[in-house]
């Protein structure tokens, strides 16, 4: 992996930068996992071979650093990605972000404008509330979560069969977990949706047959031929 030091939240940000051709395409993590175990995969499809993609582990996660200053909101992760972009691909990238990831993405997307060529988020938080596991993670105080509660998920999830989700939870801050979660479920002014809907690059926005329960949102959003 290479690390970059983020000059605006003073700690290295981890990535895989596998080498290839054209405006590099960004993958932007969910709450509780990280890049660098979850689309090594999908780099390797035939689909985008020759492409230079960037596998980024938002801080708090994976192998970035744990900086005790930073908010670990979904702002404070688009503030740093955007530092990320104009230190490693300034011109132009593509963004893909899923679950939290396209929040952040969204985001990022905002603070960085014409750079964004293309815009590709999967199942994001467009509005407030979050998910399933951001609502179940605030139930508890910040200090009940890292104390008790991390661990807890960690091990529920095991039990559950979420192996994979339940190995990169472990790797993560709990507090960057409990403030990631938290800010989903506050949600932001304007929100997420109305972020997406204002911004002028391409922007695809995907649903699988076993979305999550944010699936409805696919026919709440405009459609072009």
């Amino acid at each position: 992996m290479k690390s970059l030091w983020l000059r605006t939240t003073q700690a290295n940000l981890l990535y895989h930068d596998i080498a290839g051709q054209g405006v590099p395409l960004i993958f932007i993590h969910g709450l509780g996992c990280a890049s660098s175990c979850d689309y090594p995969a999908v780099a390797a499809d035939p689909a985008l071979a020759g492409r230079r993609i960037l596998l980024v582990d938002l801080l708090g996660s994976g192998f970035s650093d744990r900086p005790a200053a930073f908010g670990y909101a979904v702002a404070d992760h688009a503030s740093a990605l955007a530092d990320f972009v104009m230190q490693v691909a300034p011109e132009a990238v593509d963004l893909f972000g899923h679950s939290m990831g396209g929040s952040v993405a969204i985001m990022a997307a905002k603070l960085l404008g014409q750079r964004v060529r293309n815009l590709v988020l999967s199942e994001p938080n467009l509005d407030p509330g979050g998910g399933m596991f951001s609502r179940k993670i605030t139930t508890m105080s910040e200090a009940d979560y890292v104390a008790l509660g991390h661990e807890a998920l960690i091990k529920a999830s095991i039990r559950d069969g979420n192996v994979a989700w339940a190995a990169s939870l472990s790797l993560s801050a709990p507090v960057g977990v409990h403030r990631g979660a938290q800010s989903l479920v506050t949600g932001t002014d304007p929100t997420w949706r109305r972020l997406l809907l204002g911004l002028a690059m391409p922007r695809t926005v995907v649903f699988g047959e076993f979305s999550l329960p944010q699936s409805p949102d696919a026919g709440l959003l405009p459609h072009r031929a």
